[in-house]
């Protein structure tokens, strides 16, 4: 999947994952990561997800990263904030109270950019690639967040009846991903209603790796 496939997504507001609403898995299971009042969760491929303005509300820092600096010039104008923004090698960091965002590729994130993380919360990031590019991403994440605990969540549909992203992952896969580093343990799984993408049925299920 090429870069340029995501700047058009977001150009021509084609995502097939756009949320209007916090996530309820979210919303349900976070207490299951223990985290404290000040802790910084990791969100990665983050796009302008209002789960991370959720997550601040909690009393988390929120630290991100985003190819399309498009969405993020979208997530701060939601936020109502003004960003102080910056170069910081291969990125540009934009920062405001208790959140950054790297604007660049995820492959060329290391640990010394994102900084110390205490948990990772992927909602829209494994299934928003294709399968030949997963273990790479997986592999990359437990490297720069050190195994940090994880709540990941993920969808489970025929593949066969419509095209991702976001795509379809099997309970298998996250298994054979992670199962080698953490505990992985399925704490729901919900059917979504009315459909992925508006008619493919498909189970919504969410993680946790400890």
């Amino acid at each position: 999947m090429q870069k340029e496939f995501w700047f058009d997504v977001w150009q021509n507001n084609e995502l097939g994952f756009d949320q209007k609403a916090v996530n309820p898995l979210l919303v349900s299971h976070i207490k299951s990561l223990n985290l404290a009042t000040g802790d910084t969760v990791f969100v990665p491929l983050c796009g302008k997800s209002i789960d991370m303005i959720w997550l601040l509300k909690q009393g988390y820092k929120v630290v991100g990263v985003e190819l399309s600096e498009a969405a993020i010039e979208q997530f701060f104008a939601t936020l109502e904030v003004k960003a102080e923004i910056w170069n910081d090698r291969s990125f540009k960091r934009y920062s405001a109270y208790n959140i950054e965002i790297l604007v660049g590729d995820y492959f060329q994130l290391s640990d010394d950019i994102v900084g110390p993380i205490d948990a990772i919360y992927d909602r829209a990031s494994l299934v928003a690639l294709p399968h030949d590019m997963r273990l790479a991403y997986c592999r990359h994440l437990m490297e720069v967040c050190d195994l940090a605990p994880q709540l990941l969540i993920t969808f489970d549909y025929d593949q066969g009846l419509q095209e991702g992203p976001p795509f379809s992952i099997s309970q298998n896969e996250v298994i054979q991903h992670y199962d080698a580093h953490y505990q992985v343990t399925l704490l729901d799984s919900v059917d979504v209603k009315g459909g992925l993408k508006g008619g493919c049925q498909a189970d919504e299920q969410v993680w946790l790796l400890l």
